[in-house]
């Protein structure tokens, strides 16, 4: 109302002023019409003549500037956000010490830890298989796929694994007992990458059977491409003893392809295909193949149908328990010299008993050198040790995709999404939990490199690499990386975006400087040692921008003080709000969360940091400017008597 009042007293008193206007000029319409009217044209004709010049003017002005920056820059694009700017460092994947020989024999793996049995290869787009049983519980068939706690498996994980070629996993479902052994191989003819091959030994006790439902073992085994190749069926789907071919296909990477089924019992086969552009949803699929087929027929089988040009197929395998059954892919089929039924034949049988047989045996053999635990343990705590380091390796996964960034406070970009997408990334790397957390996290990888290190410096380098590749501009990197469809398809949304201001804390410092230490103790071959100090010259110039993205982003109003980022100011659901980003989420800190704070925990860090950084310059006598100042704040974060006198001052301010 009173903006009314406004707009109409403003009107009226414009009315009125125009009305004494008129008035005048009616009074002296004769004279002042005949007097002024010259001048008052001629002064008109000045004003718009001055106008139409300046505005003539300034947009010609507009127009050539336009042309220039046109004609000088032709392509420019507008500038990228520094959040989502690569560091720009040469890439330490770039090494030669990751090409050749190196990046071929990891090409394979069993590279998807969030499902109980994955394959896939270290490429962004690749061909992947994996493995869903049907489980029996209360009287009703579960489908096994992806890993989770309300399965209720008693037991599952790598009894053995050594990260390259090798694996043997025990799953225990109720009465079911599932044993899966992985072998991989790189023989004459074989494309890159070479074979691989899975054994599935199926098992349960008889005095257990109560009805038909646990006598018959029930697997699905498929294949998929990402791509979106088209996969073709054998000649023979149905009778497995006479020709053993699934499926075939072709990739630009591997070449031509096969897959094979060799069983020594009775199977029965059956098959799906279908066609989709991402796998994550891939037991849905198969649920509902299966539910069609049971309401229709009353049969518990896939359909043994296909759309056109399917990208993954499924096949059924079906037998009385106890069964084995022997899946062999074999590439580089494409070409005369392939000797594919020779490396079928030793990748299936008694051929790759005897192969499994002699991997198992390299593992024990390599343990015991690596960790030198029979003199100090009992047998049964050996076994415990053989199957963290199993499960370490086993939970060894690769992912590409591109993580979610959210939008900095000062950006200027007319986003309508509250992120930015992070440049297209590949990360190899260790993973905190198959069921709950099955991707990369910055804070967790630092302690399994501590592990993964002594059995394979090699791997532990070349995930140290792909983290450390993952830098930006400024020094960051995402602490949780949800790379690819199927990993975005384990986390609840609230999580997803990582935020540029919070990160994680530095553990990589942590293997580090123990490879510095195992260097000169001369622990390495003089290959892994020049491996290593190439590998560190070039994440120098990485690692020092690490540190002074911590060092200027989480620091503290008080000198050597340092706070975490992140915590959540404005929750009246927390007594303590958590601290997601340092790690210790639930330690107990300041229940108001401000500027104020003072982490111990993230000092902690920053003197590992510095101190690190300060080993690695005087490792290669580097001339560095900040080699002297990496040493005095080594000094100053490590002088206890500093400390004990800052926390007093801080414990006489709160008094």
């Amino acid at each position: 109302m009173t903006g009314s009042g406004r707009r109409s007293s403003a009107r009226s008193r414009i009315k009125s002023k125009t009305d004494a206007n008129e008035d005048g000029r009616l009074r002296n319409a004769g004279d002042h019409r005949r007097n002024t009217s010259r001048d008052h044209t001629s002064l008109r004709l000045l004003n718009v003549n001055i106008k139409m010049l300046l505005g003539f003017t300034v947009f010609t002005f507009f127009i050539i500037w336009f042309l220039i920056n046109r004609l000088v820059n032709p392509d420019q694009e507008p500038e990228t956000p520094r959040v989502i700017t690569p560091f720009p460092a040469p890439k330490l994947m770039d090494l030669p010490m990751f090409q050749g020989e190196h990046k071929e024999s990891l090409y394979w793996g069993t590279y998807r830890p969030h499902v109980y049995l994955g394959i896939r290869a270290r490429t962004p787009r690749s061909l992947v298989a994996g493995l869903m049983w049907l489980g029996v519980k209360d009287g009703r068939y579960h489908l096994r796929h992806v890993c989770q706690d309300s399965d209720e498996l008693s037991k599952y994980g790598w009894t053995r694994h050594n990260g390259r070629d090798f694996g043997h996993q025990l799953l225990v479902d109720q009465d079911l007992t599932l044993e899966t052994s992985f072998l991989k191989s790189k023989g004459d003819g074989s494309g890159y990458g070479g074979d691989w091959a899975l054994r599935l030994d199926l098992q349960s006790e008889e005095s257990r059977w109560n009805n038909d439902m646990q006598r018959t073992g029930y697997l699905f085994f498929y294949v998929a491409d990402e791509d979106g190749n088209a996969l073709s069926l054998g000649r023979d789907m149905f009778d497995i003893h006479e020709s053993s071919l699934l499926a075939i296909g072709s990739r630009a990477d591997i070449g031509g392809w096969q897959l094979h089924l060799k069983g020594m019992e009775s199977l029965e086969v059956h098959y799906s295909g279908f066609r989709t552009p991402h796998i994550h949803n891939l037991s849905d699929l198969v649920l509902e193949n299966l539910a069609a087929q049971a309401a229709m027929f009353n049969r518990l089988q896939l359909s043994d149908t296909s759309v056109s040009s399917p990208n993954i197929l499924v096949f059924q395998i079906s037998a009385r328990i106890p069964f084995k059954a022997d899946i062999a892919f074999v590439s580089g089929t494409g070409v005369k010299t392939s000797r594919v039924e020779e490396r079928l034949s030793s990748l299936t049988g008694t051929s790759l008993t005897s192969l499994l047989k002699e991997k198992q045996s390299e593992f024990d053999a390599k343990f015991e050198n690596c960790f030198k635990m029979a003199a100090k343990l009992d047998s049964e705590s050996v076994v415990v040790g053989k199957a963290a380091i199993g499960n370490m390796l086993g939970g060894i996964g690769y992912f590409y995709g591109q993580s979610k960034v959210s939008l900095p406070k000062n950006t200027k970009l007319k986003n309508h999404d509250n992120f930015l997408l992070y440049w297209p990334a590949e990360l190899y790397t260790a993973v905190p939990s198959r069921p709950f957390f099955p991707r990369g996290f910055l804070w967790d990888e630092g302690f399994h490199q501590l592990l993964i290190w002594r059995w394979d410096v090699r791997i532990c380098l070349d995930i140290l690499g792909h983290w450390l590749d993952l830098m930006n501009t400024d020094g960051w990197i995402p602490r949780e990386q949800i790379l690819g469809a199927e990993a975005l398809s384990k986390v609840p949304e609230e999580f997803v975006l990582q935020h540029p201001t919070n990160g994680n804390p530095p553990t990589l410092f942590l293997v580090l400087r123990e490879l510095i230490y195992a260097i000169k103790k001369n622990k390495f071959t003089a290959t892994e040692s020049n491996e290593i100090s190439s590998f560190l010259e070039r994440a120098l110039v990485r690692l020092e921008a690490w540190f002074q993205w911590f060092n200027t982003t989480q620091s503290g109003k008080e000198m050597s003080s340092y706070f975490w980022h992140g915590r959540d100011t404005t929750t009246i659901r927390e007594l303590n709000p958590k601290t997601l980003s340092s790690g210790l989420d639930d330690y107990p800190r300041a229940s108001h969360p401000s500027e104020e704070e003072r982490h111990l925990d993230l000092r902690c860090w920053m003197l590992l940091a510095v101190d690190s950084l300060h080993s690695i310059a005087e490792l290669f006598e580097s001339s560095s400017e900040h080699k002297k100042e990496y040493g005095s704040t080594a000094t100053l974060l490590s002088d206890f008597k500093f400390l004990i006198s800052f926390i007093l001052i801080l414990h006489t301010e709160l008094i």
